[in-house]
């Protein structure tokens, strides 16, 4: 009896092992930023991307798995010539994930190590053509945005036919060669230094013109100002003439006048230690003497 058991034990472990390699043979898990592709017979007949548990045949079909994940690539420093024939140093990094996982089997058989030697290559390529058509100048302008736009576009088409899309082909390090890095900087400094002198003449040129817009209008307002001023004067001058021949019409005013002018200047001649001769006949002697009839 318990021998039967034993046995019939024994089956049941044999038939639980054999249903779970069963199940496992059926089915698969895709991970998030993943693909598996399915194989029977060696040849593709499925590729999953959606997460979670999927099945497959047993014992026949095999599965492969691709990251779909965006992947960082930082390629070697390399030998660029510009339009002009300047050598220039580049370091670029590359931003790459698979597109289309059916081409990056077909064609790489989904070998990252293979799929970045043809990225190297490309991204060279792209490269070179940019920096060619350009001369060493408009190479350090456009560096940034610009470059990295006209090198990811062309790599990208490059690229098509292997199922992978370079999201970002950017260059990290844009150098010269040591032997003429010092007489670009020179020449480059003395271009900068020339595009300030001729800034600051025409500033100065501009503050020229302005001072002398200003000294112009000073100028007139002036003139204006000091006509107005003598036409005052005249005026003030010819209303006290008029006033003061007003005031003396009379024989009578006339000598209170002549008066009051003579004791103004006796004042005036009397100050200090002094000796004063006067003509008898004088308006200040008739003051002194009270003469004045």
């Amino acid at each position: 009896m318990n021998e039967k058991k034993g046995i019939l034990g024994y089956v049941i472990l044999v038939f639980v092992l054999l249903a779970a390699v069963f199940v496992g043979s059926s089915t698969y898990i895709v991970h998030q930023n993943e693909y598996v592709t399915v194989r029977r017979f060696g040849k593709i007949v499925a590729i999953a991307q959606d997460p979670g548990l999927h099945f497959k045949t047993p014992f026949i079909d095999s599965t492969q798995s691709i990251s779909a994940k965006v992947i960082l690539y930082d390629i070697p420093q390399s030998d660029v010539i510009t339009k002009d024939k300047k050598s220039m140093i580049t370091d670029t990094y590359v931003l790459w994930k698979v597109a289309e996982p059916l081409k990056f089997v077909q064609t790489l058989n989904a070998i990252e190590t293979r799929a970045e030697e043809r990225i190297e290559a490309s991204v060279y390529n792209a490269t070179k053509n940019a920096i060619s058509s350009m001369t060493q100048d408009e190479v350090i302008e456009a560096r940034g945005e610009m470059l990295t736009q006209l090198i990811t576009s062309e790599a990208n088409s490059d690229m098509e036919g292997y199922g992978i899309s370079i999201v970002q082909a950017q260059i990290k390090a844009l150098d010269l060669p040591d032997d003429n890095k010092q007489a670009v900087y020179e020449r480059m400094i003395s271009e900068r230094n020339n595009i300030a002198a001729s800034y600051t003449a025409q500033g100065n040129a501009e503050a020229q013109k302005i001072q002398n817009e200003t000294d112009k209008q000073v100028a007139i307002v002036k003139a204006e100002a000091e006509k107005d001023a003598a036409v005052l004067e005249a005026e003030g001058e010819a209303a006290y003439m008029e006033t003061l021949s007003k005031a003396y019409d009379t024989e009578d005013k006339a000598e209170f006048y002549s008066y009051i002018r003579g004791l103004d200047a006796l004042k005036g001649s009397l100050t200090g230690d002094k000796t004063l001769v006067l003509d008898k006949n004088s308006e200040l002697a008739k003051i002194l003497y009270g003469n004045f009839n």
